[in-house]
């Protein structure tokens, strides 16, 4: 009995799956077809499925909504089925109620209707004899009517001036900026030599306490009065006359010019330049046996003596060759040790007629930027290098050995100067790229200098300003003066120790003033700076 159960009720699942099949496939196809054919094909469907014998399900449940009879009632299928199908025929019958079609098709045509004909536009004809566009015939590489142009176009060469080179021989002194027959550089001429006689007698004092040398440097100012242009370009030398009577200054420039002022003369006319060379005058130096002879030194390979008596620039030594840095005197400033850029030395005779060296030394070194005897032992000289520091006995050289006696490794950077302290010459200071001041202990010339101080000091000048070089002042040897790029504008005197013994300044000092000496025997300092004008620091009683 239970067996016969269970076959009926697979039986009539069986029945009752297909007829649901078959059922949702023709509702499915009706949602397909046009809205206003639907009622028929629910029609026929209903007709159907009443006509079709339907085994009834089997503890089926439904609600009083599904159950109810209606039109389009879907007796065959369950409940779920019912409702679908309803949901379908609702659904359909509102998009067909949209007219979504007829909308589409309405539309297109529309934008049919707007979209402007397609139009290819006509190219104008060329005509035969028509004129075109103008166009260059330079370019189009076309010779004009009537005239031929060249095969082929020379660009223009740029040629460098160059400064011509002095001829050689005596030059008088004519001054550039003045008449040449003023009188009163004729007086000014005759002055000097006078002075020059007078102050040959050097007096030899010891050396002053710091606190006293402090407070003479105190009362050294600047004035307006003080300041002068005397060079067209920038200052590269500056020296001081040992007069002790007269203020007088010199200056060498870049533009090879040499200047001199005369402090004592109020007047305008106090300034005279001139020019004895035709590139930048490097060493400045009055002679210290006959201070009326003011040597000069320029790159263009001359050294040249200004004689006051005369008035006249003699021709001493001329190398065009080799370009000359430095020189200083040897013995009784009869002979000169000039260094070259190229690395070499000149020694030259002032006494031997004509322009010749008397020896010229082949040196080791790469570079020489300054050449600096020994104060008391003459036939020693130090030399600044590229990058070393080195000393010389003159008596090995001339024999023909080029190899240093003592040098010094310290610096890591290239040297602008090396200088013997000027009374003992115990000590050397030197200037170094490496913004340092390095002061040595050089009382023994047979053993190594030993290191006395470093002083940090900003040397990087940049390319238009003159480099620093400190320098020793004659009348106080342990202590050496030296340019500075602080602000505000000064001038830096420092003590051997590395202590900072005075700073020169003032409101009317505005600029960098790279060189600067002391006078031998009186409290005066000069200093030179990138527009050829000196600064004069002296007393006001002075």
């Amino acid at each position: 009995m239970v067996q016969k159960k269970t076959d009926q009720k697979k039986t009539c699942r069986r029945v009752l799956t297909s007829k649901m099949k078959a059922l949702s496939s023709k509702a499915e196809s009706c949602l397909l077809k046009p809205a206003l054919d639907s009622h028929t094909e629910s029609s026929e469907l209903e007709h159907k499925s009443i006509s079709d014998p339907v085994t009834p399900s089997v503890d089926m449940e439904s609600s009083d909504e599904d159950s109810a009879p209606g039109p389009d009632d879907f007796s065959g299928l369950s409940p779920y089925e019912r409702k679908r199908m309803k949901n379908i025929r609702e659904n359909a019958n509102f998009f067909a109620s949209l007219q979504l079609a007829e909308s589409a098709a309405r539309l297109r045509g529309m934008i049919k209707k707007n979209q402007p004909p397609e139009s290819k536009r006509k190219r104008p004809k060329k005509k035969e004899n028509e004129v075109g566009c103008r166009r260059s015939m330079r370019l189009l590489k076309v010779d004009p009517l009537g005239v031929s142009l060249p095969a082929s176009l020379t660009q223009p060469t740029l040629v460098e001036e160059e400064t011509p080179m002095i001829p050689p021989g005596p030059l008088e002194m004519i001054p550039e900026n003045q008449d040449d027959c003023s009188e009163l550089f004729k007086a000014s001429l005759k002055t000097w030599a006078e002075m020059s006689q007078t102050s040959n007698e050097k007096t030899k004092k010891g050396l002053s306490s710091i606190k006293s040398y402090k407070a003479s440097l105190s009362g050294m100012v600047v004035s307006e009065a003080t300041i002068r242009k005397v060079t067209k370009g920038a200052i590269s030398s500056v020296a001081i006359h040992p007069s002790g009577v007269r203020t007088l200054v010199a200056a060498g420039s870049k533009s090879g010019q040499v200047g001199l002022w005369d402090l004592t003369q109020q007047s305008e006319d106090g300034a005279y330049a001139f020019c004895p060379h035709s590139q930048p005058v490097s060493c400045l130096s009055f002679s210290p046996t006959n201070p009326a002879h003011l040597l000069s030194l320029s790159y263009d390979g001359t050294v040249r003596c200004g004689d006051f008596s005369t008035a006249v620039f003699e021709e001493v030594y001329r190398n065009e060759r080799n370009s000359l840095s430095s020189f200083d005197f040897l013995d009784d400033a009869s002979t000169l040790l000039v260094g070259h850029w190229s690395g070499h030395l000149s020694l030259v005779d002032r006494r031997t007629p004509g322009t010749s060296y008397e020896k010229f030394i082949n040196s080791s070194l790469e570079k020489i930027r300054t050449v600096h005897v020994h104060p008391l032992s003459r036939q020693y000289f130090i030399t600044a290098g590229l990058r070393d520091v080195h000393v010389y006995d003159v008596r090995c050289l001339k024999s023909g050995k080029s190899q240093p006696l003592i040098s010094l490794t310290e610096h890591s950077k290239s040297i602008a100067s090396a200088y013997f302290s000027p009374v003992t010459g115990n000590r050397v200071v030197t200037t170094c790229a490496d913004c340092k001041l390095r002061v040595f202990d050089s009382s023994s010339l047979s053993s190594q200098f030993p290191l006395v101080s470093t002083i940090r000091h900003n040397t990087i000048t940049g390319r238009w300003l003159t480099r620093f070089q400190a320098v020793w002042d004659p009348k106080q040897e342990d202590c050496f003066t030296v340019g500075s790029m602080a602000h505000p504008r000064r001038v830096e005197v420092f003590h051997e120790t590395g202590k900072n013994v005075h700073s020169f300044g003032g409101e009317c000092l505005v600029s960098v003033c790279s060189l600067s000496v002391m006078h031998p025997t009186r409290y005066i300092l000069a200093g030179g700076n990138c527009s050829g004008r000196l600064h004069v620091f002296m007393h006001q009683e002075t």
